[in-house]
């Protein structure tokens, strides 16, 4: 995936975007609705609202998350900032979760567009599914948006994500600065190699790493389905294979990152891991000295990107972007909105913190409060 310089147009802060846990949507009388379990159950269970006051919006977002295991992101991060936008805007909404079933995903999307959706965002579980529920929802007259993952071969209208390549940059610099100078033996974990962002957050990190000659690749795997538990096996694969002979990881996110530091820990053995997400259990890694860096991206700036184009749609309006992104399986260069992601070692944790990635009380527990005191996070 590449990003094209076009005429760049400012955009403007969606608001502050507040996150707090939470597994449920609110509607429009502000009651909850438990969001989908699992399968079937989250093709049925509508977790749909629309806000009292604001504006008359004729359209209706649709939003599907993928899952709850590849990050926690989704549910304690993205949804209520989607929630709380769409709600301030007067959009009336539908945020569901399909629980890594694709089959799901397909009927929530049906479910979606037949309850009167006319914007219809989603993060795919591949391309070839993601595709097809694209590809439905364009000919019955519904506008789709690729979140943070683009489907390749889709027919997405438009892209909200990060930098992804710029993200595998991060982890690579990240690596060779914790490894430091020196012969080191490294293998790479990436992500699914059903997710197109995978593909770019690798790709970024071996254009660091590379040229790089004294780091030599001993193994390197994708992981299926982004699944913490295969991660934590294919590691411990390579680990036996070398003979427990490797100086660093290149670990896609903090999940899998989390994975091989458990490995590590069963044969007493601490070294540089990176990740991304920057999730509470990845910055506490950090804290803990078991994990070298992780990237932080912004939800909040993700989540105002996604409303501010999708409640545009709904309000019949051309959506401002920042460039585009190549879709090379369609040949086609999809409208994009890419936000930048941004480094975070032990030093500068407090970061993700300020900016409301997580709270001092979720992360500064037990064992890591005497860390957040030394580092100034309260």
């Amino acid at each position: 995936m590449r990003l094209k310089s076009t005429a760049i147009v400012g955009m403007v802060a969606a608001g502050a975007l507040l996150l707090a846990a939470c597994g449920s949507s609110s509607s429009s009388s502000g009651t909850t609705t438990s969001a989908a379990a699992s399968g079937s159950a989250a093709a049925s269970s509508a977790a749909s609202g629309s806000a009292a006051g604001g504006g008359a919006v004729s359209g209706k977002v649709g939003v599907i998350l993928p899952d709850t295991k590849s990050s926690a992101r989704w549910e304690t991060q993205d949804r209520p900032a989607l929630e709380k936008a769409f709600q301030a805007a007067g959009v009336e909404f539908d945020i569901q979760n399909a629980n890594g079933d694709k089959a799901a995903m397909a009927t929530i999307a049906d479910q979606m567009i037949a309850n009167g959706a006319t914007v219809l965002a989603i993060v795919n579980l591949d391309n070839e599914s993601g595709a097809a529920i694209e590809k439905k929802a364009a000919s019955q007259g519904v506008q789709t948006i690729d979140y943070d993952r683009l489907t390749l071969g889709g027919g997405a209208d438009y892209y909200v994500s990060f930098d992804n390549t710029e993200v595998g940059k991060l982890q690579g610099t990240g690596l060779a600065k914790c490894l430091g100078s020196g012969d080191k033996k490294i293998v790479y974990l990436n992500g699914s190699p059903s997710d197109s962002n995978a593909t770019a957050f690798s790709a970024g990190a071996h254009s660091v790493l590379d040229p790089m000659t004294n780091y030599a690749v001993v193994a390197e795997q994708a992981v299926p389905d982004w699944d913490n538990q295969q991660a934590g096996t294919i590691y411990e694969q390579m680990y036996t294979a070398q003979g427990g002979n490797i100086d660093g990881v290149l670990a896609a996110n903090d999940g899998l990152g989390n994975a091989v530091i458990a490995i590590n820990k069963k044969n007493s053995k601490v070294i540089p891991v990176t990740g991304q997400d920057a999730t509470v259990q990845g910055l506490q890694n950090i804290l803990a000295g078991d994990q070298c860096m992780t990237v932080f991206k912004d939800t909040n700036k993700e989540a105002a990107a996604l409303a501010k184009v999708a409640i545009a749609l709904a309000k019949g309006e051309t959506p401002q972007t920042t460039g585009t992104v190549q879709d090379t399986q369609a040949n086609r260069e999809v409208a994009a909105i890419l936000e930048t992601p941004e480094a975070i070692y032990k030093e500068n944790v407090k970061d993700v913190v300020t900016a409301g990635g997580t709270t001092a009380a979720e992360l500064c527990t037990g064992t890591y409060a005497a860390t957040c005191t030394e580092l100034g996070i309260s």
